[in-house]
């Protein structure tokens, strides 16, 4: 089985779709064989570091690809069949017309009605966009994949008058983390030394207000002073954004010699941040599934987010982690709740979060669920 990834682009820096399907094609099951095709242009350095042929067609970051569906038309013979990663970008229209009844949507989170209350303007002007495009593109497919029953049943009420999909949920999940923990903690303290034998909680992902990073740090300062042993790690792009530097201009003195700001971590240093830290940390006000999360839980560390956090019903079941409102007295009451647990407590919820991501969420036996998709008609 021959698959095709269609998606915008595969910065690493983009995170989400582009690290899902490097996940899958590395971990693909035998039989089956994948190819990317992206709107990046075919120099993209990062392009030549994936592990399967990976085709740039594009000048990303415009929103126009004219070179794609030439290129899926030339190609389509080769491919059993195809998964569009996102929406709002011109990459569904193409494989609808390239691929017809073979292949899958990815929206990977775009239909969440948080976007049209957040941004009410921005959804009108998508609006021309999904009637003539969008709507097509998932009505015509042959599944529309979502991550959890809770993205599948929100992504209804972006357009209820105008909505058709044959929807399919599928897992998602990550790669378990390397085995020698000792060298990745190692790769984590040469970014963030200060922190050897410290207690920490971590924060991974955009330093950005729809991930809640205000609130996060506004409870931290709230709660320094009677927790003065504990540190909070701020990693991730955009730190230096005006603002993100506004909210750290804002911190007490006290709170901010305690806060830590590493930039983006990857690999080892990443693996390595959740390996020595107490909790993970997401005060997201819309994640549709938080890869960053269940790297988290493979790391038996537990997950301290917030309802809008798609899979926090499961992080709740498995008693994982906690759960809160998105709010500034939710996250607030997040930290002190953790804060507050005895050690037998926190052991137990360390235990069950390594426990949840082996029944749910290994990318390895996952990916063959996934894919499969076009082996159902």
């Amino acid at each position: 089985m021959r698959i095709l990834h269609i998606v915008g682009t595969m910065n690493p820096n983009a995170g989400g779709a582009a690290e899902l399907i490097r996940m899958m094609v590395l971990h693909q099951p035998a039989g089956y064989s994948s190819e990317i095709v992206t709107t990046d242009p075919a120099s993209a350095s990062f392009l030549r570091e994936l592990p399967v042929p990976a085709h740039g067609v594009g000048n990303y970051p415009q929103w126009s690809a004219p070179k794609l569906l030439p290129w899926l038309r030339e190609n389509r013979a080769r491919f059993d069949g195809a998964i569009v990663h996102g929406l709002w970008w011109s990459i569904g229209r193409p494989a609808r017309k390239a691929f017809p009844g073979r292949y899958a949507v990815f929206p990977h989170g775009m239909l969440d009605p948080y976007f049209k209350r957040a941004f009410p303007l921005k959804h009108l002007k998508k609006l021309p966009f999904w009637c003539a495009n969008e709507y097509w593109n998932l009505r015509e497919a042959q599944r529309v994949l979502f991550t959890t029953a809770l993205e599948r049943d929100l992504a209804a009420q972006s357009f209820p008058w105008l909505y058709r999909v044959n929807p399919m949920v599928v897992p998602l999940g990550t790669e378990p983390p390397p085995a020698d923990e000792a060298t990745l903690r190692e790769a984590f303290y040469a970014r963030c030394p200060a922190l050897r034998n410290k207690r920490f909680l971590l924060y991974l992902g955009r330093i950005h207000p729809k991930k809640g990073a205000d609130l996060l740090l506004d409870a931290f300062a709230k709660i320094a002073q009677e927790h003065a042993d504990v540190h909070l790690v701020m990693a991730g792009p955009g730190a230096e954004d005006a603002w993100a530097s506004a909210l750290q201009t804002r911190l007490p003195a006290s709170a901010s010699a305690r806060i830590h700001w590493p930039g983006m971590l990857r690999g080892s240093a990443k693996w390595g941040a959740f390996a020595a830290c107490e909790a993970f940390v997401l005060p997201s006000h819309q994640e549709n599934f938080g890869i960053a999360v269940v790297e988290a839980l493979a790391s038996a560390r537990p997950a301290l987010t917030t309802h809008p956090v798609n899979i926090s019903p499961e992080l709740l079941t498995d008693d994982a982690g906690l759960v809160e409102d998105d709010t500034a007295t939710g996250i607030e009451r997040l930290l002190t709740r953790w804060l507050n647990l005895s050690q037998q407590e926190r052991t137990l919820k360390s235990h069950n979060a390594r426990l949840s991501f082996e029944q749910r969420y290994d990318i390895r036996r996952n990916t063959e669920t996934i894919l499969r998709v076009f082996e159902q008609r």
